[in-house]
């Protein structure tokens, strides 16, 4: 299984996302089984926020790991910029800490840009660090102009990892951030990365793609996310409520796809030659 390293912490390529679990009682008992299943498949990292469903994916993650022990668990969250300054963000933290029901998160990130200025989240972040609240710190939806002036900062190369939309059909990182990001090895956490379910098909049914699940037996799903996690420094965080899904997530981390295969998706879908926009969430 391909595993990387996040601030110290060696930790499988494929975690568990879960933006949009825990909006609907409906589907709530299969969430908690795709989070179980996932964990019992490999699965170590789960990936929330207090913009989710207003702490409910909180709740949630809460609920299904509420009989796991936390060191073999890697729990990301998120604050959001409102609450991002140093009078509020500790208060949002144990908010966020009490509906997990964890005494800390493994890894607290800047969710995107906001209006307080970014030398007092972090200051922030890195004194909510020293008093154990949270191992590390990271920023998310961070462009590359964003990065440059974090790491003017004081301790900014203490950044665990910057988490951005990444997939094969939306490669804009590629042109000048994930280069940046792997020359200082900053690990990449790719969100969306099979395309927010690939609603339309675009990648699951293109034949290049369908041709290279067949070489190693897998599915669509499985060899877009073996290519999202190729590069050793990257952990793709696909969100699914199903526990089935869920699984064939996690053990797409055991895929290497070839030099050719990788070559072919690369003319299937070219890299950027141009700058473009985040898509943030």
């Amino acid at each position: 299984m391909r595993e990387l390293n996040i601030g110290g912490s060696t930790v499988p390529a494929i975690g568990l996302g879960t933006w949009h679990m825990g909006d609907s009682a409906s589907t709530r008992a299969d969430e908690i089984k795709a989070i179980q299943y996932g964990i019992a498949a490999g699965a170590r990292v789960i990936d929330t926020a207090e913009m989710y469903g207003n702490g409910r994916s909180e709740r949630l993650v809460g609920e299904a790991i509420k009989d796991m022990q936390h060191d073999d668990l890697f729990i990301i969250d998120k604050v959001l910029p409102s609450n991002a300054s140093a009078s509020r963000m500790e208060h949002s933290l144990d908010t966020s800490l009490k509906l997990v029901g964890t005494g800390y998160f493994d890894l607290y990130l800047y969710h995107w840009r906001g209006a307080v200025p970014l030398s007092e989240t972090i200051e922030t972040l890195q004194q909510l660090q020293q008093k154990g609240k949270i191992k590390h710190w990271g920023v998310s939806n961070f462009d590359i102009s964003d990065m440059e002036e974090l790491m003017d900062l004081p301790n900014a190369d203490q950044v665990a990892a910057n988490e951005d939309l990444y997939n094969l059909g939306s490669r804009g990182i590629e042109y000048t951030l994930l280069p940046w990001m792997r020359q200082r090895h900053i690990p990449l956490i790719a969100y969306t990365p099979v395309a927010a379910g690939d609603a339309r098909g675009r990648l699951t049914n293109d034949p290049v793609v369908k041709q290279i699940a067949d070489n190693h037996s897998a599915t669509a799903w499985q060899i877009i996310l073996a290519w999202a996690i190729r590069d050793g420094n990257t952990l793709a965080i696909p969100q699914s409520g199903d526990p089935k899904h869920a699984v064939d997530n996690v053990k797409a981390a055991d895929i290497t796809l070839t030099d050719n295969e990788l070559a072919q998706l690369d003319v299937e879908f070219p890299k950027p030659t141009s700058k473009q926009p985040l898509d943030m969430r």
